[in-house]
This record gives structure tokens, C-alpha cells and sequence, in this order.
């Protein structure tokens, strides 16, 4: 009983096949539109990677054991380009910005960074490498500051974040 039922669909499928096959659309002919390969900034994205909801944030930066001096340079980066923005939302960021380092090494020999921020602006990007992108603009675009921006990438072991509400007030 089964064997016809599989052999008479089997036969159903090879011969709707070609009518299936040509009653697709054809893709277009006509040639894509040239475009120069672009070295502009990547395109932030348009909500922010990493925010805080809370009235106060922490942001626990593990940092390779090894890379505590770019971690630091990064640090000053972004606490410059604050600094500097024309943007009122950075400039707020900046007045309860304070990173601290732990005397405590982390696991695996890392260090420990924390980023205690009072008040945060709710909504607004903290990721300290998407804010130096954000701050290079078009410069991104040199080979000096891509490398820049790679080496900051890869000081991260880890990243936790809290977002925080004061039980008093």
C-alpha cells in the first residue's frame, strides 16, 4: 500500500518540477550600478550597544593582563573626545564619567577596570571604542586610526554591566 502512494508522489514531483522551475521570475538583466569601494566610517549603528536604564551604571571591564597601558590610553581617548564634542548628550556623559582600577587582579592574570557612572544618561552609548569611532568621524577611514581602533578591540576579556537604583535617596 505504501509503495505506490510514495511512487505516484515521487512521479507528481518530477513532473511539476519544470513548471515550477519556469514560472519563476527571471533575475534582472539590468548590470548593478557601479560604486566606489567605500573607506568612509563604518556606519554607527543606529541604536546604541551598550546603555544604562538605571539612575547610576557600572561597567566592569576585565582587561588582558597585558594590555593595561591601551586599555588606559583608550580610557583618555574617550575621556577627551567627551570633552571636546560639540554633542550637549556627551558632554552631559562626561560630568558623572570616573574609571577606577582594581588593586585586585582578575582571573587568568587580567586586570579589572570598573567604570562607575552617576547620573548616566539614560539611552546613550557608553562602549568606550564605539565612542572613539564615533569621535574620529571620517579620520576613521586612515589605516593609522583602524589599527588604533583594532587595538583597542582586542584589550577585552570581558564586559559586564549593572545598571543601578538608589535604594535611598
Amino acid at each position: 500500500m505504501r509503495r505506490p502512494f510514495v511512487t505516484s508522489i515521487c512521479v507528481l514531483v518530477v513532473a511539476l518540477a519544470p513548471a515550477t522551475l519556469l514560472a519563476q521570475e527571471p533575475p534582472p538583466t539590468q548590470p548593478p550600478t557601479q560604486q566606489p569601494p567605500a573607506q568612509e566610517q563604518p556606519a554607527l549603528p543606529k541604536e546604541p550597544r551598550l546603555t544604562f536604564t538605571g539612575d547610576a551604571g557600572i561597567l566592569l571591564f576585565t582587561i588582558k593582563g597585558d594590555q593595561t597601558a591601551t586599555f588606559e590610553e583608550l580610557v583618555t581617548k574617550v575621556k577627551d573626545s567627551l570633552m571636546n564634542s560639540q554633542d550637549p548628550v556627551r558632554k552631559q556623559q562626561l560630568t558623572g564619567w570616573q574609571v577606577y582600577r582594581a588593586a585586585e587582579p582578575a582571573a587568568g592574570g587580567n586586570a579589572l577596570y570598573v567604570l562607575h557612572v552617576d547620573p548616566v544618561v539614560k539611552g546613550a552609548e557608553y562602549d568606550p571604542v564605539m565612542l572613539v569611532v564615533e569621535a574620529l568621524g571620517k579620520d576613521y577611514a586612515t589605516p593609522e586610526n583602524q589599527e588604533m581602533v583594532k587595538r583597542f578591540v582586542d584589550v577585552f576579556a570581558n564586559v559586564n554591566r549593572l545598571n543601578l537604583t538608589p535604594l535611598v535617596k
